[in-house]
């Protein structure tokens, strides 16, 4: 039996492909294993986004060479977004990849597979904008925790992003199907479902006509019984009145969202295609917090956009002080190929934007320590993950952070917690991202 290896890099999106991936090989009759020196097929499903994702496939494709020159590997296949975008380079200058799959062509995994053990390159490149939505997977997160697709694509259209370039555009999943794999992660003992797109917000709008994200929810929830249930990535201009009431009145729906609103200066939004300004971006966040009693609130930001001022940005780092976001996450401006931001007059330099990057950082970071000193003597319920042999605490999240994304909650408990048991845990210190607790 031929052993495949699989490494995933790049959002979680990407990695719902990756154990989509690895069921079909698994149900072909190929071995999978996690270790990559015993793989003799390594399969790197590869991120496009901004510069340095980009440049960590490359080094991850060329680890894996080092692998097929000296150890057990005999091919590699590369799938996923730089793939897509970038097809004629890898094929052209990348000689040790055996085949090549675009983000269409997830089916022909276990053909891509097959054509290489026969010794033959392979390619496979459909039209991303008509293949399958969804299938069965292996999960790769751990067993109470999973992400769950719900759109493919984009049209939204941001200056900087290449995402429609490579993803296509928006093709939400029926309602039903994405309940259908609700029940399943439900039925695999999934306790935290995870929905995710590239603008979940935008769900539906292509099937339905309406936004229906808050329509999914309730069907989710009427038809399981996952114990949370959580929203990321819903862009501000369309997060409408029935989602909110939906977060707010769903006891299972986490008092969480996630909404990247990337800068809050109009003169620089209008010059990412964001849709709505400034005024929206304020009045969805006061109504997100009047309406939902302790949401936690994350945000994505991007600094050195072409033609940001020091007063651009200056206003930025004043609004970051005043929304104070519970969850901030930040990256710099890259030119990619092919977006309208790439021809943009205005480049900043790269040493202002890692200042800049440096200085917003900061000042989230002032923001969330005082949010977190805040929380000391507060209990919550916290899904256990693990227990840290170093520290002898266990560790979990609270509904206030997503997986891989936010900080944790380390505790001590005098008797035993398994990983997947929700635990009330009383807050005793607060370092900077994580909280440190009692279970009680």
């Amino acid at each position: 039996m031929t052993k495949v290896g699989f490494i995933s890099l790049g959002c979680s999106k990407n990695l719902v492909d990756t154990e989509v991936m690895l069921r079909k090989l698994h149900d072909a009759g190929f071995e999978i294993t996690p270790e990559e020196s015993e793989a003799e097929i390594i399969i790197i499903n590869t991120c496009g986004f901004i510069e340095s994702a980009k440049q960590e496939s490359i080094d991850n494709i060329l680890d894996a060479a080092q692998l097929k020159e000296w150890g057990k590997c005999r091919h590699i296949i590369a799938t996923g977004c730089l793939v897509e975008r970038y097809r004629e380079e890898v094929m052209r200058e990348m000689s040790e990849v055996d085949a090549l799959v675009g983000v269409g062509s997830i089916d022909d995994i276990v053909e891509a597979c097959r054509a290489v053990m026969r010794g033959e390159k392979y390619t496979s490149f459909k039209d991303k904008n008509t293949s399958t939505l969804g299938g069965d997977r292996i999960l790769t997160t751990d067993d109470y925790t999973a992400y769950l697709k719900i759109a493919e694509g984009c049209d939204n259209l941001c200056t900087y992003c290449a995402i429609p370039l490579i993803r296509g555009k928006l093709r939400s999943r029926k309602v039903e199907d994405i309940v259908k794999e609700a029940q399943d992660l439900e039925a695999l003992g999934v306790k935290e479902l995870n929905l995710i797109a590239q603008d979940t917000s935008r769900y539906g709008l292509d099937l339905y006509g309406v936004y229906s994200l808050a329509r999914l929810v309730r069907e989710i929830t009427r038809a399981t019984n996952i114990p949370w249930i959580r929203l990321l990535y819903c862009y501000p201009d369309k997060i409408t009145d029935e989602l909110i009431a939906e977060l707010r009145d769903n006891p299972r729906l986490v008092k969480y969202m996630d909404i990247p609103i990337q800068h809050i200066s109009n003169s620089v939004l209008a010059r990412m295609n964001r849709h709505g300004g400034s005024d929206l971006i304020c009045e969805v966040v006061a109504k997100l917090r009047r309406e939902v009693p302790d949401i936690v609130l994350r945000t994505t930001a991007m600094v050195g956009f072409p033609g940001e001022s020091e007063e651009d940005f200056t206003e930025f780092c004043e609004f970051i002080k005043e929304a104070r976001f519970d969850r901030f996450g930040a990256f710099t401006y890259s030119d990619e190929e092919g977006t309208a931001a790439a021809l943009l007059d205005g480049k900043i330099d790269e040493q202002t934007k890692q200042d800049r990057y440096d200085i917003l950082m900061q000042t989230q970071l002032t923001v969330t320590d005082e949010l977190n000193a805040e929380k000391i003597g507060k209990t919550y319920t916290v899904l256990t993950e693990g227990f840290d042999t170093v520290a002898e605490v266990y560790y979990g999240r609270s509904y206030q952070d997503a997986p891989d994304v936010d900080g944790r909650v380390y505790f001590k408990s005098n008797t035993k917690v398994a990983a997947g048991e929700f635990v009330t845990v009383k807050i005793t210190e607060a370092l900077d991202y994580d909280l440190v607790g009692i279970r009680i």
